[in-house]
């Protein structure tokens, strides 16, 4: 993956700082006991412009993180949103990665973070596909991950929380290290939960699956935005426990995040999934997901949200 290309400023506490300015103390409390929450957000150049996609629903969420973790966030959804179009117009981007986080900050070190500052910053930069151009098209190779996903009422899976991603990084190198793309990872029970940073979904005899909620899974914008284009297309879809041999006897699977968008898996533990290559349902989903992006679809207004 590249170095992050680097833009002009990031928003830090209400004002716009140089990239290269924008600094925390190393005692900074999130530096050491995770206690940070965040997001994943994508603005796209449309025919109609730069929209921020499904904004309103990811501030939402990175506020309900915060809450779970006791942080009262110093700026309100609205003032983050009008945040998040200011920094990407004084960045002049026409598409970007947005990435909002709210932290602790320094003040003193111990698992107490009650005393430590609430920090937010917000930067925008030019981002490729996560997992590679070729995988929306050629999809990637996956392995049942030896980690599992947090245990019921040890992290709240729900919270988009920087602690819960040393798991992620935990899944993300095993499956590097055996020459794979992506770990699936289940959860104590045994069932599928999600990739490193993405959801799944299986079709199988026509039917749309993903695992439910109390997987351990994180609540993803685009898992829900698949879901309800899927059911506007007529397919049925399920949210449910699903047994890890469904991986392999699957007609089709597929991730989806913000960063990886739709990205079909063409082999799960070394056996295809279906042919080897993207399904007819995933490939019909894809399209219509990025259709709606490109033409900034009317019947989809509400995921928008406007850089003028």
């Amino acid at each position: 993956m590249a170095k992050i290309a680097e833009a002009k400023y990031i928003w830090m506490s209400g004002k716009l700082v140089p990239w290269n300015e924008a600094k925390v103390h190393v005692l900074t409390h999130a530096l050491h006991y995770g206690s940070g929450v965040f997001e994943g957000i994508r603005a796209y150049k449309t025919r109609k412009g730069t929209a921020v996609f499904r904004l309103k629903e990811h501030i939402k969420r990175l506020l309900d993180s915060a809450k779970i973790y006791r942080m009262e966030s110093p700026y309100t959804s609205e003032e983050l949103i009008n945040a998040t179009i200011e920094l990407i117009k004084a960045n002049e981007l026409e598409e970007c990665y947005i990435r909002p986080l709210i932290y602790r900050g320094y003040y003193n070190l111990g698992v107490n973070p009650l005393e430590c500052p609430v920090e937010v910053s917000i930067a925008a930069w030019k981002w490729g596909k996560y997992l590679g151009p070729e995988a929306l098209e050629e999809g990637v190779d996956a392995m049942i991950s030896t980690w599992n996903r947090m245990a019921p009422n040890t992290f709240p899976a729900m919270a988009k929380a920087t602690a819960n991603y040393a798991n992620s990084q935990l899944i993300k190198m095993e499956a590097l290290n055996y020459g794979v793309t992506e770990g699936i990872a289940l959860n104590t029970y045994g069932t599928i939960s999600e990739g490193s940073g993405e959801n799944i979904f299986i079709v199988k005899d026509g039917i749309l699956y993903t695992p439910s909620i109390e997987s351990a899974v994180l609540p993803g914008i685009t898992r829900l935005t698949v879901i309800e284009i899927a059911r506007k297309m007529g397919i049925e879809v399920k949210e449910c426990l699903i047994p890890r041999e469904m991986l392999y006897l699957a007609d089709e699977v597929f991730f989806t995040g913000t960063a990886a968008e739709i990205s079909p898996i063409r082999s799960v533990d070394k056996i295809p999934v279906g042919n080897g290559k993207i399904g007819p349902i995933t490939k019909k989903i894809q399209q219509e997901f990025f259709k709606i992006i490109e033409e900034a679809d009317e019947k989809y207004a509400h995921y928008f949200t406007w850089v003028k």
